[in-house]
């Protein structure tokens, strides 16, 4: 019994409006071939994404506009919103301008958790940085 490789091919977005096989006929024949998608912004997907930039931004302005920012919460939740704000609109925009479709080498659904472990993985190294050099430099003034 052989199995051999195979091949699987998608012709919409995730986030398409569209079924399967939307994309089968000629290609360049269809009016949404252009550099913009002019589906994907009515798509659940789309307005899920701006929601979730649209609050993000609020929450950011209304910790930023708060009297008592002098607490590293605060400061790490503004870092948070604002990464989470670019990571949002970076998928967005790739998902707008189609950049999916020529960027193939990189596994779109495993992407979002990529970003995530290397945001991660960053905040862990600058808190531990932050903390032995606070930690350090308090001492040596004692």
């Amino acid at each position: 019994m052989s199995h051999g490789a195979g091949l699987v091919r998608t012709t919409c977005s995730s986030g398409s409006a569209f079924g399967p096989g939307a994309g089968a006929g000629q290609r360049g024949t269809s009016p949404s071939e252009g550099l913009l998608d002019p589906v994907y912004p009515r798509t659940h997907g789309a307005l899920l994404k701006v929601a979730q930039m649209v609050t993000l931004l609020i929450a950011f302005i209304c910790v930023r506009s708060s009297p008592w920012t002098g607490y590293s919460a605060y400061r790490y939740f503004e870092v948070v919103t604002i990464c989470n704000l670019i990571m949002i609109l970076a998928f967005y925009l790739v998902h707008l301008f189609r950049l999916y479709r020529t960027l193939t080498c990189i596994s779109w659904p495993l992407s979002v958790f990529g970003f995530i472990a290397t945001f991660l993985c960053l905040a862990s190294v600058w808190l531990s940085y932050k903390i032995s050099c606070v930690t350090q430099s308090t001492d040596a003034a004692v």
